[in-house]
This record gives C-alpha cells, sequence and structure tokens, in this order.
C-alpha cells in the first residue's frame, strides 16, 4: 500500500485498497489543479467565461420521472440474525476531514463531501477535490475538544444528477450566512466545468440554519425526484409550520420545482412531510416505501415511514406517552428510542446488495452515539421476525403497526462514529466516518480519522 505526500494543509492520504475492483494505484502529490503529478487536468468539456453560465442554464436536467423498475411488493425480510456474520471494513481513503455524504453516480464516480467545505470525487482509485464552494461557512475539523467551529453545518449532503455524465451536474446542500444569518441552500454545479463553483444554480434557499439541527440530506429517489432533509434549526416551532421549510423533508424537480404529486398543505408546495426536528436519513424499501431517520431529543431517535403530507409530531409529540394519546392526525414512528439509549441516526441506506449477504433486505443507518452501525430488520405485519434477544424489538402498540423493527447493533467502536452508508453499483457496501467533528468517544480519533471504508464480510 503506497500513501503519497499530502499537499498544503490537508489532512487528507489517498489509498490504493481498490484492487479488487479493479482500480489503479494512486501515486504523487495532488497540484492545485486536482491532478496527481501537478500538470492541468484534461480540457473540460465546457469553456469557462468570466462570466460563467449557470449549471442549470448549460443543461437540461429534466426527467421523465418513470420507475426503471417496478416496485417489489413481494421482497421478504430477513428471519435471521445479521450478527450471524462477522464485518470487516477495509479503508480505502484516509484522512478525510470531517466526511458527510456519498453518492454514486450512475458510471459509478463516487462523490463525497467534507463538511469543511469540499466536494470529491473518487474514481479508479484516484481522489481529487472537485469543488470548495466560497460560501460555506467555515467548519474547520478538530483534534480534540467538543464541538468543531461550523457546529453541526457546513458542505453536507450530495447527490450526482441520474444520468450523470450526461450532464455533468451535482447538486450540493450547504450551510452559508445571509445577512449575519445561519441558512441552508441546495444548489446544482456544473462538475466538468473548469470552476464548478462558478457555475452553481440556486435550486432552493433560505432553508433554516443554525449551529445544530441543520438536516441536509440530497438523495434522488425511485422516480428521479430529489429529496431534501431540512433541520428545525433549533426552533421547533418552524417543523410544525407548513410554510416554513425548516423540520421537513422536501421533493423537488432537478431543477428544483414542486415535484408533482406534491401534498396539498396550504403552505409551500416543496414540502412532502413536515413536523420533523433534525432528519438526516432517507432509504426505500423494494416496494417504493420510503423510510427517513431522524436526531430526537435526549434520546427518542425515531425512524419513521413517509406517507405524503404526514405530520409526524415535532414538537409537540416525541414522549411515549405522548404517542400513546394522540389522534391520527400525527403519524407514529416505526422506532422511537425512548431517552434511556439514543442512536443519533444520520444517513441511512436499505441494502439489496450480494457483497454482504447477512444485510442484504435490511435498513443501514449510521449511529454517530455508540459508534455503530445500526441494522433494522422491518418485518410486515404477521411476518416472522428475526432473533432478538441481543437486539431491540419495537413493537408497542402505539408504534406504526405497517412493520416491526427489529435492530441490532454491528461494528461496535471498530471505526467510531458512523456519518453515512452507501451502496455502491457493486453492490459493495460504504461508509464514512465522522470522528473529527470533536464529538467522537475514546478511542477516536485515530490517526487515520477521518476514513472512507468498504464493509465486507470477515475471513
Amino acid at each position: 500500500m503506497r500513501k503519497p505526500c499530502r499537499d498544503g494543509g490537508s489532512r487528507r492520504q489517498y489509498l490504493a485498497a481498490l484492487a479488487a475492483a479493479g482500480a489503479t494505484a494512486l501515486a504523487g502529490c495532488r497540484g492545485e489543479s486536482g491532478s496527481q503529478d501537478g500538470s492541468s487536468d484534461p480540457t473540460p468539456t465546457t469553456t469557462t467565461t468570466a462570466d460563467p453560465a449557470r449549471a442549470l442554464d448549460r443543461y437540461d436536467v429534466s426527467l421523465s420521472h418513470e420507475r426503471s423498475q417496478s416496485p417489489d411488493t413481494d421482497w421478504a425480510a430477513p428471519t435471521a440474525s445479521p450478527t450471524d456474520t462477522p464485518l470487516a471494513t477495509e479503508p480505502l481513503i484516509e484522512d478525510l476531514e470531517i466526511p458527510w455524504d456519498l453518492s454514486f453516480a450512475a458510471d459509478g464516480t463516487l462523490f463525497l463531501t467534507e463538511r469543511v467545505g469540499r466536494v470529491l470525487s473518487f474514481v479508479d482509485g484516484s481522489v481529487r477535490t472537485v469543488t470548495e464552494p466560497a460560501a460555506v461557512i467555515d467548519a474547520e475539523s478538530s483534534d480534540d475538544g467538543w464541538w468543531v467551529t461550523g457546529g453541526e453545518g457546513g458542505t453536507l449532503g450530495v447527490a450526482a444528477h441520474p444520468t450523470y455524465p450526461e450532464p455533468p451536474v451535482v447538486y450540493v446542500y450547504y450551510t452559508t450566512t445571509t445577512d449575519d444569518e445561519r441558512v441552508n441552500r441546495v444548489v446544482a454545479m456544473d462538475v466538468s466545468a473548469e470552476d464548478p463553483a462558478a457555475t452553481e444554480s440556486v435550486l432552493v434557499d433560505d432553508i433554516p440554519g443554525s449551529k445544530i439541527h441543520n438536516g441536509g440530506r440530497l438523495t434522488f429517489g425511485p422516480e428521479d425526484y430529489l429529496w431534501i432533509t431540512t433541520g428545525d434549526a433549533g426552533s421547533g416551532e418552524l417543523a410544525a409550520d407548513t410554510d416554513s421549510l425548516g423540520g421537513k423533508v422536501l421533493r423537488v424537480t432537478p431543477a428544483g420545482d414542486p415535484a408533482p404529486g406534491n401534498p396539498d398543505l396550504g403552505g409551500d408546495p416543496r414540502v412532502f412531510t413536515y413536523g420533523h426536528r433534525n432528519p438526516q436519513g432517507l432509504a426505500w424499501l423494494p416496494d417504493g416505501t420510503v423510510v427517513a431517520s431522524e436526531h430526537g431529543p435526549t434520546g427518542r431517535d425515531e425512524l419513521n415511514r413517509l406517507v405524503a403530507g404526514g405530520y409526524y409530531g415535532w414538537p409537540d409529540t416525541r414522549k411515549h406517552e405522548e404517542y400513546a394519546d394522540v389522534g391520527p392526525e400525527v403519524r407514529r414512528p416505526l422506532v422511537n428510542t425512548g431517552n434511556a439509549g439514543g442512536w443519533a441516526p444520520s444517513g441511512s441506506l436499505f441494502y439489496t446488495g450480494d457483497a454482504v449477504p447477512s444485510l442484504r433486505n435490511r435498513l443501514l443507518t449510521g449511529g454517530l452515539k455508540g459508534q455503530k452501525l445500526l441494522t433494522t430488520t422491518l418485518t410486515p405485519a404477521g411476518g416472522d421476525l428475526p432473533p432478538g434477544d441481543d437486539a431491540e424489538v419495537y413493537d408497542a402498540d402505539w408504534t406504526d403497526d405497517a412493520y416491526t423493527a427489529t435492530t441490532h447493533s454491528l461494528l461496535a467502536d471498530e471505526v467510531g462514529r458512523i456519518r453515512h452508508v452507501e451502496q455502491g453499483p457493486d453492490g459493495g457496501l460504504y461508509l464514512v466516518t465522522s470522528n473529527r467533528d470533536g464529538r467522537a468517544g475514546d478511542g477516536f480519533p485515530r490517526e487515520r480519522d477521518d476514513v472512507l471504508a468498504r464493509i465486507t464480510p470477515a475471513e
């Protein structure tokens, strides 16, 4: 394994660890252009001018929004325990600076964000900085202490256009300031341009922001609409206000317009669901059911089955006894962890690959608190559950009775705080850690942190 030298001021090192996937070794230092030997990048496919066109003016990003595959209503939840097969992790990139999101493009390119203000690409074993949006707040990585300068904000979600590289458009969610107040913004950039940040088109602006509760996940759903999770920015009343973009799940077209079929809630037409505190994960079951993972107050973290127009209770409802007393106007959670534990759940994925068979057809969620991979089996009503003697089973009479959730904890304290987990086009399973945000537990951060790693069955 070769480790190239670091470019000035950067904590990143790169590993030539994708040989099994046909990757090539990476050697040498990056020049300012992002190439490995300091030479200029290949000629971009677009011409940069003094006033470059915005990404959405350069390209038609519209899509048919027809599902490429029909919903699989016959999928089966596993009945074995995911703990039966030990797991291992293989670092692919070391010394990342608080990575936050991962997005695989249709051509296999992996885009990832660092909260300190970068979007990176990783392909064929090579990593380069794609862009550094100038408007992002300061969120430097931390070697000690509890809190990074940028709080929970920075460069957060990333999603490649579903037909990337045609067009070569990537979407980014970041925290910025306007009139001395923090807000969050979703933009589209032409990453083939010499300066992608100069091509920034704003899709959604003025999402409430703060040092806490910025939401931030971006992902394209099965019908190629862009889904966006937003936090309440520390003001719970925003979550229940359908005119506000805070504490919501939004659904828009690739151009940023309200998605057809969004519910009419009498407020902002981009809102799909409301009453969320700080959702940071979205995942789709094979039958099209969408599940969100959400941070709660003092524990009380949740998994929620999203239904168009649904109100998910925040700030009025979060305790177990409160859910027991509410009417049908409040959607009940699949999981509410209560105040005895808590997950601090971040990015989620419903895994359908074959690289890690023991995790197939399970919901995987990054666990920041407890530093683990949360593995939830969602068993439809009346189905056989996996063993629960080493798990938490959520089947109270006040939970969502569409599924019974059985959650096992894997990789506890092996890699630290898991921020997000993603499936690659090869069926592989990948994670990023968040050990340099000042909140890691004993033993972290390690010298190599933060990392992008691949999850495999242990040999």
